[in-house]
């Protein structure tokens, strides 16, 4: 399989299915972003962590592939042919995001009570997971626009805005496993 195609090259892209789309569009905007997140996400798992949480980023990377091949698939071409999908893609489900629901749950239940709004940062690895959820907050804001356009499936944008969470907390898991104080943002009072 040869990496260029140049059929890419007067800025049009085709979906799952041969639909060729701007690469500006939107859905495009949607698993390009997507892809950022997992690449992120893999930086992150690549950070000296505990195993079990490289194992739930390894999982999470393979259920944000399985996201990304959602969106880079054409609906009108997805639909439903002699009772299955022409082009079948397992979908997140309800599973998905209960599994990241029990783990937010679970650590929180280690973690101190969260008083304030926490500033990013105190350690590279803290660093990372909180990048990777502001990037997985984007990938939430453009797939709610795709969705106002064409529908998009509603476990994808749960599991979005589940994940986001998720890397939140793991960020204080991980402040709290390094032995890194979180800072407090507290506003400055004006003069």
């Amino acid at each position: 399989m040869k990496i260029y195609t140049k059929k890419g090259d007067k800025g049009n892209t085709s979906l799952f299915g041969g639909t060729r789309i701007p690469k500006h569009h939107v859905r495009i905007e949607s698993y390009g972003t997507i892809d950022e997140l997992n690449a992120y996400i893999g930086l992150l798992r690549d950070q000296d962590i505990d195993e079990k949480f490289k194992k739930q980023l390894y999982d999470i990377q393979h259920q944000l592939f399985t996201i990304g091949a959602e969106l880079a698939t054409d609906p009108k071409k997805a639909q439903l042919k002699n009772g299955k999908e022409r082009l079948a893609i397992e979908k997140i489900q309800t599973k998905e995001i209960e599994f990241l629901e029990q783990q937010i749950d679970q650590m929180t239940e280690e973690l101190p009570e969260m008083t304030h709004f926490i500033l990013p940062g105190g350690h590279t690895t803290v660093s990372y997971c909180h990048i990777a959820r502001c990037v997985c907050r984007r990938a939430e804001r453009l797939t709610t626009a795709l969705n106002e356009i064409e529908p998009t499936d509603e476990f994808v944008l749960q599991y979005l805005n589940r994940l986001s969470d998720y890397l939140f907390v793991l960020a204080r898991m991980l402040s709290k496993n390094l032995k890194v104080e979180e800072v407090k943002w507290i506003p400055k009072k004006s003069s």
